[in-house]
């Protein structure tokens, strides 16, 4: 994915990012601009976004940089309303007249757009803020500091690996600054700064005799956070099998675990299929939730809106006005928010200009609500949108995108080791891996980073070839307990993908570990 997100702006000098871009007066008259011209062509709402989107990749492999990247974009989009029908422009050129005439062209799109619009677009009503200002609450800004202190500490990364019998080994830094502005008709004028930051790398080992191989990933997760995040606290350590990180991330000491894992996963024996209970680590359990719980949700694939690209949902809307519809079992409670503090999708308003907060989606399994924004919000009886509406820069449309969508923890004093202690047979998974779901969101397949197998309620060693099938609703319906609160822990992606255009969004997904009974285990080493 890297080349993609290089793509997003033009090359700059890394001290570049720190310079201060146009002030917030100069914005604000800019946007005032843009709303009167829209205004003076017909429009009846118009909203304006002036973005400077700036990131930064630092990639190396063993004992070298491969590569540093620098990338600065900055414009304006313009979206409208007229005639019932949106309308939308962009451009690079941010002055007066520049503005101005994007605008209209943003007009003159939803003019030529109602000719064949079959109803008009129904926007949720909207208080207007004011002025107000929005920063990602860091304590050092990636971005200030300097590339070879974080190529170092990257090759320091590499080094213990090499040193511990890697054949070979990668990583990388990748940092996100969305500085972002947003007025409309409402009366809102908001000015945000948002931070993001994920720190990764993959090991691999050989044995040379049999030609065969594994890996283990990081078991870092993308945050919305600075660089302290790579300043590990002894508070930041989840002790067990293998080390966790919750808050901030000592990526020294992971890799070199990662090193001994990858010893382990090429001696482990292969898992015989079956059926098991899963205990599942949040740094797994976070791509099941994004995938089987947080895409279906999305109301716009209920709709039938992504088909063409995303897919669709099962979570119909008739499942929802059944107000009965067991997606999980009592235990299973998801909350949608955009507040979580380190999460990737923290922000104080959307891109629409919406206050952030939280909503539940499963309410002790039961499907209770969807994600939903302004223009869509009618469709499920909401007065107002949930605020999540984003747009990946700003020569991008925005529309509905995934919120932070999160299992909640148990409410029971219950930690990891309780759980173990009571399962005959089973198998606890650490770390995302391969994966594959349909269209609809409900027969999917996971793997993972490490396993182990569970017999007599105590570990018996490593496995390996592991992979577990169910569909979506019996997967979540076997869900026997989640650990309490103090295990809980954001895992998360940079690059969800989603729309035509294409357009990728950053998302976290919380959990504490859960337990799921009788889970069919595949091993996929073996031909069928």
């Amino acid at each position: 994915m890297l080349p993609k997100f290089a793509l997003l702006g033009n090359p700059i000098d890394p001290l570049q990012a720190l310079e201060e871009g146009m002030t917030v007066s100069m914005k604000k008259e800019l946007a005032d601009i843009a709303l009167n011209a829209a205004k003076s062509k017909g429009a009846t709402y118009a909203d304006v976004r002036i973005g400077r989107y700036l990131n930064q990749f630092i990639v190396t492999r063993e004992n070298r940089v491969q590569g540093v990247s620098n990338t600065e974009s900055f414009g304006v989009g313009i979206r409208v309303i007229a005639n019932g029908s949106w309308g939308f422009a962009a451009s690079n050129n941010v002055t007066r007249e520049g503005i101005a005439k994007t605008a209209e062209r943003a007009v003159a799109v939803a003019k030529a757009n109602a000719k064949i619009i079959t109803e008009p677009v129904q926007l949720a009503p909207q208080q207007g803020y004011g002025e107000v200002n929005w920063k990602t609450p860091i304590e050092q800004n990636t971005f200030a500091i300097p590339v070879k202190d974080k190529a170092d500490l990257l090759l320091k990364v590499n080094s213990i690996a090499m040193q511990g019998g890697a054949n070979f080994v990668n990583s990388a830094i990748l940092a996100v600054n969305e500085q972002k502005y947003f007025a409309s008709t409402d009366g809102s004028y908001i000015d945000q700064d948002i931070h993001r930051i994920f720190p990764t790398f993959t090991v691999t080992k050989t044995n040379k005799a049999t030609g065969k191989f594994e890996t283990r990933k990081s078991l870092s997760s993308p945050v919305g956070m600075g660089y302290e995040y790579l300043t590990p606290t002894p508070e930041s350590k989840v002790s067990g099998i293998v080390t966790r990180y919750k808050d901030r991330y000592d990526i020294l000491e992971d890799v070199k675990n990662a090193t001994i894992d990858v010893d382990q996963k090429l001696k482990a024996k292969t898992v015989e299929p079956g059926k098991y209970d899963l205990i599942l680590d949040p740094s797994h359990l976070w791509l099941t939730i994004h995938e089987s719980v947080a895409h279906p949700t999305e109301l716009d694939r209920v709709l039938g809106y992504e088909a063409n690209y995303a897919g669709t949902s099962f979570l119909t809307l008739d499942k929802w006005r059944s107000k009965n519809f067991q997606f999980g079992s009592k235990h299973v409670n998801i909350v949608a928010d955009k507040l979580q503090k380190g999460s990737l999708g923290a922000v104080g308003y959307d891109d629409e200009g919406v206050k952030c907060g939280e909503w539940d989606l499963i309410k002790e399994g039961v499907l209770v609500n969807y994600q939903a924004i302004r223009d869509q919000a009618h469709i499920i009886g909401l007065k107002q949108s949930q605020g999540c509406c984003y747009a990946q820069s700003w020569e991008d449309v925005q529309f509905q995108r995934m919120p932070n969508v999160s299992l909640q923890p148990g409410k029971d004093t219950l930690s990891v080791d309780d759980m173990i202690k009571n399962v005959e047979k089973g198998i606890y998974i650490i770390g995302d891996g391969s994966f594959s779901i349909d269209q609809q969101r409900y027969n999917f397949q996971f793997g993972g980073q490490t396993f182990y197998e569970i017999k007599d309620g105590k570990i018996a060693g490593m496995l390996k070839d592991v992979a577990y099938q169910a569909n979506t609703q019996e997967f979540w319906n076997s869900c026997t307990a989640v650990a309490d609160a103090r295990d809980y822990r954001l895992g998360g992606a940079f690059n969800d993908g989603k729309g035509q255009p294409a357009q990728s969004n950053a998302v976290s997904h919380g959990s504490s570990t859960a337990r799921f009974n009788g889970v069919n285990v595949i091993n996929t080493a073996r031909k069928i």
